[in-house]
């Protein structure tokens, strides 16, 4: 876990020094952009923004368990963070795999969207959609889950 925390703190770091040669330099309002740029970038990174990733064998594994649908993603992806933002809490339903870090997830998007690494693509009882609305996603989620 804690190496889910490294990207996040090497961009708050930065940012930070970044930030302070800006001030030295005489400009603090380029400092602060800056510094809310680098930020941004380590909250969208961060564990905070995304639930724990697991492998894509496992959330397949739990999803035919417990019914969850499957989310496959990536750091950055605007449409991801899209997702998760809109879904709210109930992001936690979800099985999240994060396709840069697990390759059976990388190729599980692929042969589910003609060899392309569209994010994010959630699985739902064995089929997936690719970019799906988030309200779509929560209607997807059993009360009980």
């Amino acid at each position: 876990m804690m190496r889910a925390w490294i990207l996040p703190m090497l961009l708050v770091l930065s940012g930070s020094v970044v930030a302070t040669g800006q001030v030295f330099k005489g400009s603090p309002g380029t400092a602060a952009a800056l510094l809310l740029a680098f930020l941004a970038l380590a909250g969208v990174n961060s564990p905070l923004i995304f639930p724990r990733s697991i492998g894509a064998l496992e959330a397949q594994r739990r999803s035919a368990v417990d019914g969850r649908p499957v989310v496959f993603w990536r750091p950055g992806c605007k449409y991801c963070i899209r997702l998760r933002i809109r879904l709210g809490p109930s992001a936690r339903q979800l099985h999240w795999v994060n396709i840069w870090r697990d390759p059976a997830g990388a190729a599980a998007v692929r042969a589910a969207n003609y060899g392309n690494e569209t994010v994010p693509t959630v699985v739902v009882a064995g089929q997936p959609h690719a970019n799906p609305d988030p309200k779509w996603v929560r209607e997807q989620l059993s009360p009980s889950a």
